[in-house]
């Protein structure tokens, strides 16, 4: 049916929206990994814009390819061990990442300091002036300014 037909545009997504929701159906989809190598693939060929070597071009498009078999894959059981696998690899950095990323929030309204004896973190809110700090661990009394 030609477009002109086809009514609205908004009636013509509804309609190309649900043939895709269709298709996709008991297909894997998309998940962290996935989204990883998309990211890595936009990476790469940026970077191949830039750099005179084909092998980086290829590689992304080799990914890019990877990416679509594994949203368009029925075999569950596979694609979701390859995603354990990846979040099980990452999990140190992706705690890491989330720890720094916390600590950015939290140094808008409060002062993290270390116990001078113990090193546990304390947090201080801001703006008291100087104050006793006892640690919770192991009870040391220091002052810091707030």
């Amino acid at each position: 049916m030609p477009l002109e037909t086809a009514g609205t545009f908004r009636e013509w997504w509804l309609r190309m929206r649900a043939k895709l929701q269709r298709f996709m159906m008991g297909r894997y989809g998309v998940d962290q990994f996935s989204r990883f190598l998309n990211i890595l693939v936009i990476v790469l060929l940026v970077v191949s814009l830039f750099v005179r070597n084909s092998l980086v071009y290829y590689v992304g498009v080799a990914l890019l390819i990877y990416a679509y078999f594994r949203m368009f894959s029925r075999n569950h059981a596979k694609r979701y061990a390859e995603n354990q696998r990846y979040l099980r690899l990452t999990a140190g950095f992706r705690g890491w990442y989330a720890k720094q990323k916390s600590y950015a929030q939290t140094r808008k309204t409060h002062h993290i300091y270390a116990c001078p004896s113990c090193r546990q973190k304390i947090r201080i809110p801001k703006g008291k002036g100087r104050i006793a700090i006892r640690c919770p661990k192991c009870s040391t009394e220091f002052i810091k300014k707030s």
